[in-house]
């Protein structure tokens, strides 16, 4: 089946890019900080079209998706994933997010339960009042220096985001430069997009709701993560009844960049059982 690549409507008229890939049970993937639908990559993708329908999204202000000057909350952005799924036909969906993605996931169960299958909350947290913190220098290295080159800014992202086995191996590398030498493929992400999402990230707190999520879920997380540490999925899953855990060892935040095999295999296996 050819992909399907179109543009929703925000609830306040902001056009939102998808794209929908493969067949089967839909997912919607939802990217987190600073990246756009791409930043998933193509091994990734291309493993899990083979099993589901996939929702490759474009978060507003990144990718295709419009930009905004208006504030924003986590909130807003899962109501963005609504108006995607709402423009697809698609009333109910599996929901994997990761980082941000992955609270703007929890955002999403909690406003729209009955559209949730399955859960899939990857290398994220739950908000700041519960949540065990990065070093402050490693989320320095995320966010650009003004006037930075921009295949500096990436190294430097990349050196933090990576685990080391990744980083140190050649195929990490390989990987990597690709990665850098396609960045002018697609729309960089401004950084007003950034400030407000950090901003977004910034009041986020999910942690006394958490309990109310019934939707059947999986945390994901590897465990030499430097952005967002291995022990926050410890917390996120003390809190939701009946979810599972799966750690990915030595696998840095860039989980779905680094072992795509067992991050689509593991992730497809638990959503395929859902009922």
């Amino acid at each position: 089946m050819a992909a399907f690549r179109g543009f929703a409507e925000s609830r306040d008229g902001l056009k939102l890019r998808y794209e929908i890939r493969g067949e089967g049970e839909p997912v919607a993937l939802i990217m987190g900080f600073g990246g756009s639908g791409r930043g998933w990559g193509e091994p990734f993708l291309k493993l899990m079209e083979t099993r589901f329908r996939i929702f490759v999204i474009d978060n507003r202000g990144t990718g295709e998706s419009d930009r905004t000057k208006a504030e924003f909350t986590l909130t807003d952005l899962a109501a963005d994933i609504a108006a995607v799924l709402d423009h697809a036909k698609t009333p109910r969906a599996h929901i994997f997010g990761i980082s941000m993605g992955g609270m703007i996931a929890q955002e999403f169960v909690l406003a729209y339960p009955e559209r949730t299958r399955g859960l899939v909350l990857g290398c994220t947290n739950c908000g700041s009042s519960h949540s065990i913190h990065a070093e402050p220098a490693a989320l320095a290295k995320l966010i650009p220096a003004p006037g930075m080159d921009p295949i500096e800014a990436a190294r430097g992202a990349f050196s933090v985001a990576c685990g080391k086995a990744f980083l140190n191996s050649a195929a990490g590398q390989a990987i990597l430069n690709q990665a850098i030498a396609e960045m002018g493929n697609y729309p960089v992400t401004p950084m007003d997009t950034l400030m407000r999402q950090g901003q977004a990230v910034a009041t986020f707190d999910s942690f006394a709701r958490l309990g109310q999520i019934k939707s059947p879920t999986l945390i994901i997380h590897g465990d030499d993560d430097a952005i967002v540490p291995y022990s926050n999925a410890g917390v996120i899953h003390g809190a939701i009844a009946g979810s599972k855990m799966h750690t990915l060892k030595s696998a840095g935040h860039l989980f779905f960049w680094e072992v795509p095999d067992e991050a689509a295999r593991v992730a497809g296996d638990f959503l395929a059982a859902v009922k």
